[in-house]
């Protein structure tokens, strides 16, 4: 019952749903994944600016990093918000020491994040392009179920993945594949430690930690603004490995925790790897840049995930003279929150085949998903 209320809620705030686009008061350019915090809800705007609303929205926080934030009273179809600062040489920077910020929150996690089991409705959002022509692309509703919202190493390691994370495929709204380059085939589409542990904050905090506590790594770190509680802050780290790291966090330093982050990792200098096809030729590989965010709202005092993005560009294999391109983002919108079990979801995606080879559970919702120009292109090309 307490499912199926839930599902009304959502089926009838959405049914009256309107586009609505967050620009910059500035430029009146739109602002890619700007945050709106409704009651039982949080949406996220697309490459383009829009995000479905329901006309009778009202009294809630809109939200973008870089920006200040904005309460609104009531339904509007352009939100505008200010930039934080215009000219970042304007701004007077305070060092801070971004390892021991880093080891703090790394040592407390499970006291300042919400670790109860959750149950989350998401949409899935997987794009991929082979030499700037979009070729795959997945749009699903889906729920998942989290143990601790934290990620475990032990089960980790021993792939027992449904131990930490069970998701469950409702519609899958879009899914197109056209041919791929087939040097980026890979040889199993099973999830990996890794692929698993991008979707936590906590695992990718370990791994930044691991580049700052490597030899002869160099990093640094400065607030750059502050409003309230709340610390903007910049860091950077030279690994020793030859990969550098950028980064931007939000960081309230009252209940002392990281509300926003995303660390960019600068690879394309990193020496040239060998690898095999499928048929066992070699060719060589060059990494690319790679990108993880990870966004967190409070609610009743608790923090929870928000939304879950990776992106790499410039990822590049050399076979036989030719330079073939590859680029691909993952995100996960944590539409809405439930307190869980122990036991998770009684129908679960088997991670140890492509996602998309399982068979989803049909739950009717009202569509809210709107497509970017560039996703409606591809959708409806022939």
């Amino acid at each position: 019952m307490k499912h199926s209320y839930l599902y009304l809620i959502l089926f009838f705030g959405l049914f009256s749903a309107q586009k609505v686009k967050v620009i910059d008061s500035e430029n009146g350019k739109a602002i890619f994944h700007a945050r709106i915090v409704l009651n039982n809800q949080v949406v996220y705007t697309n490459e383009d600016g829009y995000t479905p609303l329901g006309q009778n929205a009202g009294n809630f926080e809109v939200s973008a990093f870089g920006y200040q934030k904005r309460k609104v009273s009531g339904f509007n179809s352009f939100i505008k918000l200010k930039p934080s600062f215009k000219n970042i040489e304007e701004v007077k920077m305070v060092s801070i020491d971004i390892k021991k910020l880093f080891n703090d929150i790394r040592k407390n996690y499970e006291k300042r994040y919400y670790n109860e089991p959750s149950l989350y409705n998401v949409v899935f959002k997987e794009k991929r392009s082979d030499n700037d022509e979009l070729c795959f692309l997945v749009i699903t509703e889906a729920k998942l179920w989290s143990k601790s919202n934290h990620y475990n190493y032990n089960d980790g390691i021993r792939k027992n993945y449904d131990k930490i994370l069970q998701m469950q495929l409702n519609n899958v709204k879009y899914l197109k594949n056209l041919k791929s380059d087939s040097i980026f085939s890979p040889g199993s589409n099973e999830f990996s430690h890794e692929y698993m542990g991008n979707y936590f904050l906590s695992f990718e905090l370990n791994r930044t930690l691991n580049h700052i506590n490597s030899i002869n790594s160099k990093y640094s770190g400065k607030i750059i603004s502050e409003e309230g509680d709340e610390q903007l802050m910049t860091f950077k780290v030279k690994s020793g490995t030859g990969i550098e790291l950028i980064g931007d966090l939000k960081y309230n330093k009252t209940d002392k925790v990281i509300t926003y982050f995303e660390v960019n990792y600068l690879q394309t200098n990193y020496p040239p790897i060998r690898r095999k096809m499928a048929g066992g030729i070699e060719y060589d590989y060059q990494l690319g840049d790679a990108s993880l965010t990870f966004d967190f709202y409070k609610r009743d005092g608790m923090y929870l995930p928000a939304l879950v993005r990776l992106k790499g560009e410039k990822y590049s294999a050399f076979y036989q003279g030719k330079k073939h391109e590859r680029k691909f983002s993952r995100e996960i919108i944590y539409n809405t929150f439930e307190k869980s079990n122990k036991e998770g979801l009684s129908y679960r995606v088997d991670f140890s085949k492509n996602i998309w080879e399982n068979v989803p559970v049909k739950e009717e919702k009202e569509d809210a998903i709107i497509l970017s120009a560039e996703e409606q292109a591809f959708i409806n090309e022939k």
